[in-house]
């Protein structure tokens, strides 16, 4: 083992992490963190599958990095983390990826390419992008067990699927329905509600709207609406194309609706019209005006902009229930029960929002329509009609088409969307409807309209409702439960698991469960022709049995499963299986009463397929009981996947988990945000704002990726990804961490440390050892609290503001002569472990988030010592917090000293003096005698740190400081309201005492209108006023002034400390060593050489300098210059 300390040319995290990555694979450190904590409480964790038919992107990183960090950080603490990889690897993404690919669509399948053919492809492609995931997993360090994966196409994890299907089965909670459901054309398939519900699927669109007049009959027509001539019922559609399939006109029965006499603005006749009385204006508004008298009528030319109308006469919506109207669109008749079609019904649902208070009903195309038409007496038909083989279908068939029946419109799309690329028409059906029944006085309005329509999520494409045969789960039967255990569930953030999630289950509906698709797991129930006779199969050997009984029965000439083993658990046997539609749809099965049964064709939501996982991966319950029931792998205590997935798997996994197991299926989840581009904008490829994860990895290390991502934004909100954030990161941090070390190192291996020596007790370190050490602790604690409440982003700025403010840019800085200077004793030892201590405990506690450069950092720094058994830091334990090192008078006076020092860098900076150049005094007011004994504590520390002479402490800086205040309105205004201006004009009242005191207490109160007011430091903001050649500044109820007045011994000194700056540089580059005792020529100057006359002895001993002469010219030396004076220097041995 080497006895030094490794030391580097430069920072490199792409090559630190690629030669951690090596020694990970070479020693197994994965594997050994998961069996070196054989028999401890296991932490269990499930992994969101992904589909390997796309590439991963940046978000990927960042939501792979948030499920990495706990179960580092839980395996640190001492429990047992299996990570089982997965791939998800049916459902739409896949089968619309092979369908592009094969240059096909749905139709074509089981004509042009076969079942079995087209599932061998989409097995092909599924899986096509496996080792660029697998790629990306290593580079990032996601650790996850991705030799024994679960796949959601294998033998073993359908069967589960079965069997948990079959438990809802049994339950009851598993039917069939015709209703309405949200389909998607250009997918070929309906949808379940909460995939219409994914982020991004309502989308404002521009469509083409129409107020239709539909005209009554006049026959029909109740005693008060006789005698006016033609009657017109007006109804509002944003989908002109449902109107063909319109049978009802709906109205509200306690809604007041008028008749109105007018123009029709399109075709100029004359026309009375029925609407609800709320909308008149919002319909005759614009170009409409109230008619005075019969002259208006009389008058009016179609070249008029105005157009009159009256009020004729009032009743309620219950008035108008059975009046009968002609068909709008005669093109079709449905093929049941016509008669009773196109008449007025009553409906509760219908509002005065928008429109005209008369809803459009297509019972075809709508849940609504087709539970009020269901619900009339006599019942209202849905606009079917036969098809060529006799079977009733809705004027739109499955792709999106009017049926051949429409004669010209037979055919077209009813949505532009639908067509492929450059071949829609440039009149939509929308627009061919609107200029139809303009023509034929049937349109009272045509505009478009902006709203929010539906998309799918995977196309892009409009959804339709359309009437489908599935089969649902009844959800609405467990609702109460989920959302009961829901609650305790810990959700990050919780305002998701409440609100979004927790509204969403409220108010869920059942769970459309069937797919009209080829790829994925089949429904494994099997129906007789009548539909009254089902079974659900729960497992191969059921299955296998059923069919023997087939094959007894006639109905099988032979078992597909021929050579499988029931009972036997092997891989081998189980290959021997397939449970997709090409083989299970050719198995009849036999009755009870001894009729074939033929499967039911429809595949399951593959959203089922990834819920299934946690007993699915285990192939539960056929094998691994133990798992599940002994809740050794059930459930998780811990998920994580992006804030979709409330419509989506974390949605699945708790709906499965409380109808078959009643109990939640997990108990912490991370719902992460976003990631956006910098601007705040989604990336996509088509907006070319993507980012490549290969090639930020690849330049910037995995490490400053993720410390990045974790540090900048919490989990759950948004990320604007800037690359040159992550650039920031590796500089600041990373580089902060790495000089730190560099440094420790170089003066560690001078002086041969290797933490030989017994470990200094507390109490004989100097006071800045003790405060690091207190730091340290607090930020244990503060970092372990973090991350056991799953709140990553607090333990990275932690870390952080502690490697850059406290380690290196105060104990460091203030501790570098203890380090170069002075006998190998006690106090050198005492920084050195100090020091190695702080390094070795950043390594740990930062390593699950950045776990290569934390890696490498413990192993140079424990290879010197062997001061740990451990061999990687990721089978370490997380530090212990001890409070006996936690000092918070010590940390309090430490805050004080960098406060004054930040304050006056501040000041300095502003003025433009350099801080090498000294100063007289600072004069710091004290608010009291605990402020005056911590700051006295640090008054040295201050004036080495500021480069001043003399910290003079104020009792009473009334003579000298003059306070300002103000109000601070963004604290006042939520509390106080419209008292806020008399309390505002009371502050900027306060009196030079009144600050003081408030200062000194934190709060003061205050009389507004004879009420009494307290208000504290955070209600105001408190500064002081410059004063004659001393600048002033202040920050956390600390007030600083600063002499500014530069005399000449201060100005020599100045100079002095600028020449040991740039001897120091010329040693270093010159090459000499840090031990080097030198000789110093200087060119003569009269300013530098009084100034080095008065400093000699400092500077020889900052510089290790025996021997410093002036001469009257030097030829080879290095020229310096600054603050305009010019000289040259040689150094020599």
């Amino acid at each position: 083992m080497s006895t030094k300390f490794t030391e580097y040319k430069g920072l490199d995290l792409p090559t630190v992490a690629s030669e951690v990555l090596d020694f990970w694979k070479k020693q197994n450190i994965f594997e050994q963190s998961v069996t070196s904590r054989e028999g401890a409480t296991p932490y269990v964790f499930f992994e969101g599958p992904p589909s390997a038919n796309g590439l991963p992107g940046i978000h990927h990183v960042m939501a792979r990095a948030i499920k990495d960090i706990f179960c580092r950080y839980k395996t640190q603490k001492g429990y047992q983390v299996k990570r089982k990889a997965g791939w998800d690897t049916h459902g739409l993404p896949v089968e619309l990826g092979t369908e592009k690919e094969l240059g096909i669509t749905k139709e074509d399948i089981g004509k042009t390419i076969s079942v079995t053919e087209y599932n061998e492809a989409c097995k092909r492609t599924v899986m096509r992008y496996t080792d660029v995931w697998n790629d990306l997993t290593e580079k990032m360090g996601y650790w996850v067990d991705m030799e024994d994966p679960y796949v959601t196409y294998k033998s073993k994890y359908m069967e589960s699927v079965w069997w948990l299907l079959k438990q809802i089965y049994n339950k009851n909670l598993l039917y069939k329905g015709y209703t309405i459901q949200p389909y998607s054309p250009k997918a070929g398939t309906g949808l379940s509600s909460h995939e219409v519900n994914q982020p991004g699927s309502y989308r404002d669109v521009t469509d083409t709207t129409i107020v239709a007049q539909f005209k009554a009959k006049d026959e029909t027509l109740p005693s008060f609406l006789q005698g006016f001539g033609t009657v017109h019922f007006l109804a509002w559609t944003t989908t002109p194309w449902t109107l063909p399939s319109n049978t009802a006109l709906t109205v509200g029965p306690k809604i007041d609706y008028v008749l109105v006499k007018t123009f029709n603005q399109y075709t100029f006749e004359p026309i009375n019209v029925i609407l609800a009385k709320p909308l008149l204006n919002k319909q005759f508004g614009g170009k409409y005006f109230v008619a005075e008298s019969d002259e208006d009528f009389a008058n009016y030319k179609s070249e008029d902009k105005k157009i009159p109308y009256a009020v004729l006469a009032e009743s309620k919506g219950a008035d108008l229930v059975g009046i009968r109207y002609e068909q709008l669109l005669p093109w079709a008749l449905p093929y049941q029960n016509p008669e009773n079609a196109f008449r007025v019904i009553s409906g509760d649902f219908v509002t005065t929002e928008d429109g005209t208070g008369i809803v459009h009903t297509a019972p075809t195309f709508g849940a609504d329509d087709a539970k009020v038409a269901k619900e009339a007496t006599p019942e209202v038909p849905p606009m079917l009609v036969l098809d060529e083989n006799g079977n009733p279908v809705p004027l739109v068939d499955l792709q999106g088409k009017f049926v051949s029946q429409l004669g010209d419109f037979g055919g077209k799309y009813v949505k532009n969307e639908y067509y492929n690329e450059g071949e829609a028409p440039e009149k939509s059906v929308d627009v061919e409807i609107a200029i139809l029944l303009k023509e034929q006085n049937k349109a009272f309005k045509v505009e478009k309209y902006v709203h929010t329509y539906p998309h799918c999520w995977r196309t892009d494409k409009p959804i339709l409702y359309y009437p489908l045969d599935s089969w649902f789960i009844k959800v609405t039967e467990v609702k109460d439960r989920m959302f009961d255990l829901n609650e305790t569930i810990n959700w990050k953030p919780k305002a998701t698991g409440e609100g979004r999630f927790g509204n969403w289950l409220k108010n869920a509906n059942d769970w459309n469960l069937s797919r009209s698709r080829y790829w994925g797991i089949p429904l494994p129930l099997w129906r007789n022709d009548e539909g009254t006779e089902t079974i659900c199969i729960g497992s191969v050997e059921e299955l296998y049995h059923e069919i023997e009984k087939a094959i007894a029965a006639g109905f099988m000439s032979e078992n597909p499963f021929k050579g499988f083993v029931i009972g036997n658990m092997d891989e081998a046997n189980y290959d021997l299986v397939d449970l997709h539609k090409n083989v299970v749809d050719n198995i009849i099965l036999v009755s009870a009463s001894g009729k074939p049964m033929k499967r039911e064709t429809d595949l399951i939501d593959v959203w089922f397929d990834s819920g299934a996982m946690p007993y699915a991966q285990w192939h539960y319950p056929f094998e691994n009981k133990e798992l599940i029931d002994g809740h050794q792998s059930f459930p998780a205590d811990f998920i994580a996947e992006g804030v979709d997935q409330t419509r989506g798997w974390f949605y699945t996994l708790h709906a499965i988990g409380t109808l078959v197991f009643d109990q939640v299926a997990y108990k912490n989840v991370v719902s992460n945000g976003l990631v956006l581009d910098k601007n705040g904008q989604k990336m996509s490829k088509r907006l070319g704002n993507a980012v490549d994860p290969f090639e930020t990895l690849k330049e910037y290390g995995p490490d400053a990726t993720r410390w990045y991502m974790i540090a900048n934004a919490n989990p759950w909100d948004n990320l604007k990804f800037d690359i040159e954030g992550v650039a920031e990161v590796r500089r600041k941090f990373f580089g902060t961490l790495y000089n730190t070390y560099s440094f420790f190192a170089l003066y560690a291996n001078i002086d041969g440390f290797k933490y030989a020596e017994a470990e200094v007790p507390l109490h004989e370190r100097p006071e800045i050892d003790r405060w690091i050490l207190s730091e340290l602790h607090t930020l244990i604690q503060l970092v372990d609290e973090a991350y056991a409440d799953y709140e990553p982003t607090k333990a990275a700025r932690a870390i952080s503001d502690f490697v850059q403010e406290n380690l290196s840019n105060w104990y460091v800085r203030l501790c570098r002569r203890r380090f170069w200077k002075g006998e190998y004793g006690t106090d050198k030892i005492a920084a050195y472990q100090t020091l190695y201590t702080c390094l070795e405990t950043v390594a740990k506690v930062s390593a699950p988030i950045a776990p290569f450069f934390m890696e490498r950092l413990y192993k140079d720094l424990n290879a010197a010592t062997n001061k740990e058994s451990f061999e990687s830091v990721h089978l370490a334990k997380f530090p212990q917090f001890v409070e006996n090192f936690v000092d918070k008078s010590l940390e309090s006076k430490m805050l004080k000293a960098q406060t004054v020092s930040s304050l006056v860098l501040s000041l300095r900076k502003k003025e433009m003096i350099k801080v090498r150049q000294p100063l007289q005094k600072v004069m710091i007011p004290v608010l009291d005698d605990n402020q005056r004994a911590e700051i006295e504590a640090v008054s040295d520390l201050i004036k080495a740190e500021v480069n001043v002479k003399e910290v003079e402490l104020l009792d009473d800086a009334s003579g000298v400081l003059v306070k300002q205040i103000k109000p601070n309105f963004k604290t006042l205004g939520p509390r106080f309201g419209k008292d806020m201006g008399l309390i505002s004009k009371e502050i900027q009242n306060f009196g030079q005492e009144q600050i003081n005191k408030l200062e000194r207490e934190g709060e003061i109160n205050i009389v507004i209108s004879g009420n009494s007011v307290t208000l504290t430091t955070e209600d105001v903001e408190i500064s002081s006023q410059d004063i004659e050649g001393w600048l002033v500044a202040n920050s956390g109820g600390i007030t600083v002034a600063l002499d500014i007045t530069i005399n000449d011994a201060l100005r020599k000194e100045g100079i002095a400390r600028e020449l040991v700056n740039r001897i120091q540089n010329i040693r270093k580059d010159s090459g000499f060593e840090v031990t080097d005792k030198i000789k110093v020529t200087m060119q003569k100057d009269g300013i530098i050489q009084e100034a080095v006359n008065d400093n000699e002895a400092y500077i020889k001993s900052e510089t290790l300098t025996e021997e410093l002469v002036f001469t009257d010219r030097i030829e080879n030396g290095t020229e310096i210059e600054f603050d305009d004076l010019k000289t040259r220097i040689l150094i020599s041995k």
